[in-house]
């Protein structure tokens, strides 16, 4: 039986596919579609590192250039910064490349397909398919993929085509229309990029306490923090501000202030103050705590700072 059946270089709609550029998401996307019969014909590798990617984990794909890409491939996909993307899209419109029928998909989280206006004149397929998902350059990011949302902009009439081509790549597709395109990747900057940044400020904090290994020890806590969140919501928050411990509170920008008159500390006060400021005004639209309570804490961080 198992030499019946279908190879996936077999399987019917196989294409001709260039990534524009070999970086972390375009060599992992394109390893992802190669494994499903696909044929990656041509990639662009600009840099030592890139090629370097290229070869391990799309071997034998040659680096050509941007114009030799685009001639030989039924779909391009552009893994670039998206501030880069209009000036590719129409460097290449510029030289008659696009053609009807043909495949354009970017990946930039933050732009819709009106970012490919160009290749769509020309009666190009525009797609813009995001995953969310964060890269690490290796084969591991292949494996991550299964199960990654993508969110999906198109024209409704190409939306079989981008969806179809997401679940290749391991993905689950997610319908984002143009306008929210700016939403949506703010909000996962946002929420990934951003966390981050408050886990490292937490991090160097508990270092300045003598705690060693802050990383093990807060470990217990974020998880269980994340995992209620992503799965409750706002609803299992807890800690002083949501308790309306105003007192502690107010002890706690004290001491931020006191670690701060060390500069390498000074961005930290007013991302406590921020965030709890936030949590406050949260908390009271939720009506876990009083509109009393509320001013009382927001007005001790502003006090404090």
């Amino acid at each position: 039986m198992e030499s019946q059946r279908q190879r996936p270089s077999e399987r019917p709609g196989r294409l001709r596919i260039g990534i524009i550029s070999a970086g972390r998401v375009g060599a992992a996307l394109g390893s992802a579609l190669r494994a499903e019969g696909h044929d990656v014909v041509a990639a662009y590798a600009s840099s030592e590192a890139s090629v370097d990617r290229l070869e391990a984990m799309l071997p034998g794909v040659p680096a050509r250039s941007v114009p030799e890409i685009v001639e030989a491939s039924q779909l391009v996909i552009l893994a670039v910064p998206d501030d880069e993307l209009v000036g590719i899209v129409n460097g290449v419109a510029q030289l008659g490349l696009w053609r009807p029928g043909m495949i354009v998909l970017h990946v930039a989280g933050s732009r819709g397909v009106s970012v490919l206006a160009s290749a769509a004149q020309a009666g190009a397929i525009a797609i813009a398919a995001h995953p969310a998902m964060t890269f690490t350059g290796t084969s591991l990011d292949v494996a991550r993929l299964v199960g990654c949302p993508f969110a999906v902009t198109c024209a409704p009439v190409y939306l079989p085509i981008a969806e179809a081509l997401v679940s290749e790549m391991g993905g689950v597709p997610y319908a984002v229309a143009e306008e929210n395109r700016g939403l949506y990747h703010a909000a996962l900057a946002h929420g990934a990029n951003h966390l981050v940044t408050l886990v490292a400020q937490a991090m160097r904090a508990l270092e300045a306490a003598g705690v060693d290994n802050p990383g093990a020890f807060l470990t217990p806590l974020l998880e269980a923090s994340l995992d209620g969140v992503l799965r409750s919501g706002e609803t299992l928050l807890t800690g002083p501000v949501v308790r309306g411990d105003v007192g502690t509170v107010t002890r706690h920008c004290e001491a931020f202030d006191a670690l701060a008159l060390g500069a390498e500390y000074a961005d930290i006060p007013p991302v406590y103050r921020a965030l709890a400021e936030a949590t406050a005004r949260r908390a009271y639209a939720r009506r876990v705590i009083s509109k009393t309570t509320a001013d009382e804490l927001i007005e001790a961080l502003r006090t404090a700072d």
